[in-house]
């Protein structure tokens, strides 16, 4: 699984100074270290911002406290250069001027936000493109992109954007832009949102979107990512995106990703993002600033809870049993053999049962120890009182959460463990 997985994406106003101020900064003490916590490694900077005319083109000033933040949070960065009414020659400026100061730094360049939104038809885009590559790779002979960054219903411009440009040697990865559950204004009934998030349904869509672009990426030879996506667009619902069931569907969600070989996820996430030409207060944020740092939402304990369990190689985790009802299992071996096993119980509310689960991994493993993700009474509505390990994150970035142990049974290399209605257990077991 690649070091850089677990992304969030932020709008480019927010690489633009506030009151003088800049979030991006290499003293945001709080923020770097929620970034280590979390297992940041993927930052994107992107979204309606980076092509609204009434917003700003960051300056050269600006990517220098951006990259210097870059560099104390580890992370690398995928840049999103402006194309709607914006000129190749001044992309490529600021392009080169990042390829001589941040080359390290620097993942790829996007060209556009969503550019069917603005470009219409594929052609004009891909004519545009070509000219932005060409103005770019003149001045940073170096560089390397991603795209298309299209929209969720316009996976046919990944398609194209593969046989287009995948053989360029210029292409890191795909990138598509994911929110499986449409429009979040338009998600009234909030109990029926969060059931239907937390529903296999959603598995489904999973799915159909994969094979949609990502199978035709990879039978290419080509990585693709998913470099903005999260729940519902246009910052989320209410009272669902915010909820405890969006820490069980992110964790979810990140795995089956994973599992189905992407090269990482960039959660959408700001005090406010754009939708459209307006800002919105962002539900779904992974967090929100706070007077001491950043408050970290329900979301943030599922990439958390991910990052404790997706260091190494993804590798299949059948669930067979009677009764097993709405429960997920995802493994990866780790580089020294020891094996993590992410069990995700979505069954919750009244009906909602606790599941007995027996692992069978073989003799090799005889050490187990667990971590649980819960919200108080169970409640997938809860906004707060989220633990893992036991522990909240605190607004200063710091975590304590504790694991533990976890008995074999008589059995070699079994475990049973019980994931109650509305948790995910995060199990580790080691070889002897």
């Amino acid at each position: 699984m690649p070091a850089d997985f677990i992304g969030l994406s932020f709008e480019t106003e927010k690489a633009l100074p506030n009151n003088g101020k800049y979030f991006f900064r290499a003293e945001n003490k709080p923020l770097i270290a929620l970034f280590h916590t979390l297992g940041i490694k993927s930052l994107r900077i992107g979204g309606n911002t980076a092509d609204r005319p009434t917003i700003k083109v960051p300056s050269t000033s600006d990517l220098d406290s951006l990259f210097a933040f870059a560099k104390a949070a580890e992370v690398r960065v995928i840049y999103t250069l402006r194309m709607r009414d914006g000129e190749p020659k001044d992309a490529a400026e600021l392009a080169k001027h990042i390829m001589e100061h941040y080359k390290p730094l620097l993942a790829c360049f996007a060209i556009g936000n969503e550019p069917n939104v603005f470009s219409k038809e594929y052609p004009a885009y891909r004519e545009a493109w070509q000219k932005y590559m060409e103005a770019v790779t003149a001045a940073a002979p170096e560089a390397r992109f991603c795209g298309p960054s299209a929209t969720p219903g316009k996976t046919a411009w990944a398609r194209d954007f593969v046989h287009d440009f995948g053989r360029s040697g210029r292409i890191v990865f795909i990138t598509q832009h994911d929110y499986p559950g449409g429009a979040g204004n338009k998600a009234t009934n909030v109990v029926a949102a969060r059931d239907k998030m937390l529903s296999p349904t959603w598995l489904d869509h999973y799915e159909q979107f994969y094979q949609s672009f990502a199978s035709e990426a990879l039978s290419n030879g080509l990585p693709y990512r998913l470099e903005e996506a999260n729940n519902f667009y246009n910052g989320g619902a209410k009272d669902v995106s915010d909820t405890f069931a969006a820490a069980l569907w992110g964790l979810d969600y990140l795995h089956w990703w994973a599992a189905h070989r992407a090269a990482g996820i960039n959660f959408h996430t700001g005090d406010q993002v754009a939708a459209g030409e307006l800002m919105n207060s962002c539900r779904y944020a992974t967090f929100w600033t706070s007077p001491d740092g950043y408050n970290v939402h329900p979301i943030g304990y599922g990439i958390k809870a991910f990052d404790l369990g997706s260091h190494g190689q993804a590798v299949p985790a059948t669930v067979a049993g009677s009764g097993n009802g709405n429960l997920t299992a995802y493994s990866v071996l780790a580089p020294d053999k020891g094996l993590c096993v992410t069990l995700i119980n979505k069954e919750h509310g009244a009906v909602g049962r606790s599941a007995e689960v027996t692992i069978n991994v073989g003799a090799p493993y005889v050490h187990g120890e667990m971590m649980l993700l819960t919200a108080p009474q169970a409640d997938v509505a809860a906004k707060s009182g989220v633990t893992l390990g036991g522990a909240a994150i605190k607004d200063d970035g710091s975590w304590t959460g504790a694991w533990s142990p976890v008995a074999a049974r008589s059995a070699p290399g079994a475990f049973t463990v019980t994931v109650p209605t509305a948790t995910a257990a995060i199990v580790k077991l080691s070889p002897e």
